[in-house]
């Protein structure tokens, strides 16, 4: 059904981001971005893609981290 008033504009909420910068994906999973780097360093940081000079990381591959830590986490003896 039209809008009742056409000459009113209906308010658009903005697309879902599709990736989180190194900051907001530090925030997300409530790490440092010095514990972010180590882990980079050490081979187990998320997946990352570059954007002209941005490196940002899709969500994707932080769920492929996450899901990789958990099975690292279960493996682990008690």
């Amino acid at each position: 059904m039209p809008p009742k008033n056409p000459t009113k504009q209906r308010r658009e909420l903005p697309p879902a981001a599709a990736a989180f910068t190194i900051e907001e994906f530090c925030a997300a999973h409530r790490l440092s971005p010095s514990m972010y780097f180590k882990l980079k360093a050490a081979g187990e940081g998320p997946r990352e893609m570059h954007v002209g000079a941005r490196r940002l990381i899709s969500y994707e591959a932080a769920s492929v981290w996450r899901r990789e830590r958990e099975v690292e986490t279960a493996t682990l003896p008690e």
